[in-house]
C-alpha cells in the first residue's frame, strides 16, 4: 500500500493548487490513522444536457481518488442549478426550468458512469436538493455565516459591482449554497475547477460555522475549448460532449490548434507521442485515444479512417471557401443554409439530406436532421455530394 506522503504527491501532481498547502497529506495520514476512507467531493450543475471533455479534467481525478481507496461523493447541483452559478460571468445567468433541470441530471448520473467506479464503497451519487429544500430558519442560520463583504471580494461580483452591472440576491446565495453541500455531505476534500476557488474555499468557512472538519481544497486546471482560447463550454461551442458520436469527436478534436494540444495531452491524461511528431499526426492520436476512451478501439480506427478519407487523402481542397451564416437563435435550419451557402434549391438541399448526401466535419448528417445547432456549424467544414465544399462561419 502506497504511504500518504506518495498518495499525496500523486494525486496532487497535476493540479492547479493545494489549499492549505499540505492539507491533504494531513488528511490522508487522519484517515489511514482511523481506518477511514476520505469523503471527496465534486458538484456538477446540470445546466446542459451533456457532460463534456472539460468536466473529465475534474472526474478523472475523482476516478484517481477512488483507486486509491476512497470514496467519491458525487452532488448533482438540482437545486443550484435553480441560481446558475455566476463564476466568472460578467452578467446573470438566465434561469433553467424544473424540467430542464431534471432531464440534465439524469444525463449527468448516466455519463458519469462512464468514468467513475459505481461500487457504492467508493461513490455516493448526491441531489442538493435533499438538503437545499430547507425552512427559513435554516436559511437565515446559513446567510449569518457570510457577509456581503466578503462575498464581493470574488472577482467577478467585484467587477460587476464597480461597473454598476445587476448583481441579484439570488447569485450572492450561490457560494453559500455550494458551501452549504460540504456540511451536508461531510467532505473531507473538495474538487473544483480554478474558477471555483472563492466558491470552495468559502466552503471551509461555512463548514467551521457549522462545526464540522474543513476540507482539503484541490483545484485543477481549466481545459481550453476546440477553440484553444475560452473555457470549453456548450455556451461558447467549443465543447466536445462524452457521448458525441466517434466521428463528431474525432472531427472537432481535429480543429484544436496546434499549440494547445500540450494542454489537452496533460489535463485529459492521453500520452503524449514522441517528440518530434509532426504536429497533425500528434493531434490524430489525441483524437484516437479520446474516441477510444468513451467508444472503444474499433470505433477509434474507424472514425480515424473516416477523417483520413475526408482529409488526408486530399478528397477536401486546402482552400475551402468561407462562408457566413447570420444566426440569431441556438439553431438554423439545415435547407435553408444549405441552399444559400452552395446556391441550391431547398427541395434539392432536402433531397441530399435525404439520401445522406450532405456531411458536417466528415460526419454524415442524417435525412431527419432538418435543424442544426450553431455549435455544431461552427468552424467546420460541410459537404454536399462528392466535390463540393465550404468551411462555415457563424456570425452573431
Amino acid at each position: 500500500m502506497k504511504s500518504a506522503a506518495s498518495n499525496s504527491a500523486h494525486l496532487t501532481r497535476n493540479a492547479a493548487e493545494e489549499m492549505p498547502a499540505g492539507e491533504l497529506k494531513r488528511k490522508l495520514l487522519l484517515a489511514e490513522s482511523e481506518n477511514r476512507a476520505l469523503r471527496v467531493k465534486l458538484g456538477l450543475d446540470p445546466t446542459a444536457p451533456d457532460i463534456h471533455l472539460g468536466h473529465t479534467v475534474v472526474l478523472q481525478k475523482l476516478r484517481e481518488f477512488q483507486d486509491a481507496g476512497h470514496k467519491v461523493v458525487l452532488i448533482v447541483g438540482d437545486q443550484t442549478a435553480r441560481v446558475g452559478d455566476p463564476s466568472g460571468r460578467s452578467e446573470t445567468r438566465p434561469v433553467l426550468t424544473g424540467a430542464e433541470i431534471l432531464a440534465n441530471a439524469q444525463t449527468y448520473e448516466a455519463q458519469a458512469a462512464l468514468i467513475l467506479d459505481q461500487d457504492p464503497a467508493r461513490y455516493e451519487l448526491r441531489f442538493n436538493s435533499e438538503w437545499l429544500d430547507m425552512s427559513m430558519d435554516d436559511l437565515l442560520g446559513l446567510v449569518r455565516t457570510t457577509t456581503v463583504a466578503q462575498l464581493l471580494e470574488r472577482e467577478d461580483f467585484a467587477n460587476r459591482y464597480k461597473s454598476g452591472e445587476p448583481i441579484s440576491i439570488l447569485e450572492l446565495l450561490y457560494p453559500l449554497m455550494q458551501g452549504y453541500d460540504s456540511v451536508a455531505v461531510q467532505s473531507d476534500v473538495e474538487l473544483g475547477g480554478t474558477d471555483q476557488t472563492f466558491n470552495i474555499l468559502l466552503g471551509r468557512d461555512i463548514q467551521r460555522h457549522y462545526g464540522v472538519p474543513e476540507q482539503a481544497v484541490l483545484t485543477m486546471p481549466i481545459l481550453p475549448g476546440i477553440d484553444g482560447v475560452d473555457k470549453m463550454s456548450k455556451t461558447k461551442g467549443n465543447e466536445i460532449a462524452i457521448t458525441a458520436a466517434p466521428d463528431e469527436m474525432f472531427g472537432r478534436t481535429m480543429r484544436l490548434p496546434d499549440e494547445a494540444m500540450e494542454s489537452w495531452f496533460h489535463l485529459l491524461a492521453v500520452a503524449a507521442p514522441p517528440q518530434g511528431t509532426a504536429p497533425r499526426e500528434a493531434k490524430a492520436s489525441l483524437a484516437k485515444a479520446l474516441v477510444e476512451r468513451f467508444h472503444g478501439e474499433e470505433a477509434a480506427s474507424a472514425a480515424e479512417a473516416q477523417f483520413n478519407s475526408q482529409f488526408v487523402a486530399h478528397e477536401v481542397p486546402d482552400d475551402v471557401e468561407l462562408f457566413s451564416i447570420a444566426a440569431d437563435g441556438e439553431q438554423v435550419h439545415l435547407p435553408s443554409v444549405l441552399a444559400e451557402a452552395f446556391g441550391i434549391s431547398r427541395s434539392e438541399a432536402r433531397r441530399l439530406l435525404e439520401q445522406g448526401g450532405v456531411k458536417v466535419d466528415g460526419a454524415q448528417i442524417a435525412p431527419e436532421a432538418l435543424d442544426i445547432s450553431c455549435e455544431a456549424l461552427e468552424g467546420a467544414i460541410v459537404q454536399i455530394g462528392r466535390r463540393r465544399f465550404k468551411k462555415f462561419k457563424i456570425v452573431r
